[in-house]
């Protein structure tokens, strides 16, 4: 089944929802990085809740989500776009800690409990929006909870899950994110703070096969919101070898001509999606002679 984010509205409009299955994408981007159980549940996490709220943004606009805590596979990376792709990746992949005491995976050890977390929004505007707070947990949906609070000022609460499978493969993964609009009555905040305590963990909830219609459901009621759009999502990358050639034309004169006298040639390789691309000698000499003419 293709992943997907339901947006809805609730409690009279004072409410925003967005639910997330994102199994296929956690996936991709697992193998992709050739993640442990632990690391691909922190990337889980993060590319889940970057990709719903690149679709918080519209057109051509984006975002990018970098988590830079003190743990070993920080800083973790994540590109999402207003048309629900995006992509992700951790600085190690090969970590795998101790599981907690009640048996959950110990994402916190490998991202860090200290740190920042940071959101750079390109609104296609000159300027770019920046707003970075500090890492509360390392378990990121009480990070991505903090930081709506204190950088958008926009009371939230994000709950991410990914779960993994005896082989350590990926069997499901998603999240939601609520939000209060403003003029929300104390009702309404009252009657979803009972919601969210009551809410099993997000991973409880995709092992029992909860599609994002009934997670907002949960959240808000039997026939307290409608959905007003249904996003398809995916892990998408977007280099090239033409972006690539880009980057090594970047490059200085003299390490480019080392790169074609020493090593006769180039391999590159993305660090999203893990392809690689090759320059021979020739094509970079021809990087290089174009350099020197520009």
């Amino acid at each position: 089944m293709k992943d997907y984010i339901v947006k809805a509205l609730a409690y009279d409009d004072k409410v925003r929802v967005y639910a997330m299955q994102s199994t296929e994408m956690v996936k991709e981007a697992a193998e992709r990085q050739g993640t442990w159980r632990t690391v691909t549940a922190a990337l889980g996490r993060a590319l889940t809740a970057g990709t719903m709220m690149g679709t918080m943004l519209k057109g051509d606009e984006k975002l990018t989500i970098k988590i830079e805590g003190n743990g070993p596979a920080s800083p973790i990376i994540v590109d999402a776009n207003a048309d629900g792709t995006a992509r992700g990746y951790v600085s190690q992949a090969a970590i795998d800690p101790e599981r907690k005491d009640n048996g959950k995976l110990n994402v916190s050890a490998v991202v860090g409990n200290e740190g920042t977390l940071s959101v750079v929004k390109d609104l296609g505007m000159k300027d770019y929006f920046t707003g970075s707070v500090p890492i509360v947990s390392g378990e990121l949906g009480e990070d991505f909870t903090y930081y709506f609070a204190s950088s958008e000022q926009t009371p939230s609460s994000v709950g991410l899950g990914v779960v993994i499978g005896e082989g350590d493969e990926v069997q499901g993964a998603g999240g939601f994110i609520l939000q209060m609009m403003p003029g929300v009555e104390d009702e309404t905040i009252d009657d979803i703070e009972q919601r969210l305590n009551a809410l099993p963990p997000v991973s409880s909830l995709i092992q029992s096969g909860h599609t994002p219609e009934q997670i907002v459901e949960l959240l808000t009621g039997v026939g307290n919101y409608r959905v007003i759009e249904t996003v398809e999502t995916s892990f998408q990358c977007h280099c090239s070898k033409e972006r690539m050639g880009n980057a090594i034309f970047g490059l200085n004169e003299e390490d480019l001509r080392a790169m074609i006298v020493e090593d006769e040639g180039a391999e590159t390789t993305c660090h999203f999606c893990n392809e690689t691309y090759l320059f021979s000698k020739g094509e970079l000499e021809e990087l290089l002679a174009e350099k020197l003419q520009s």
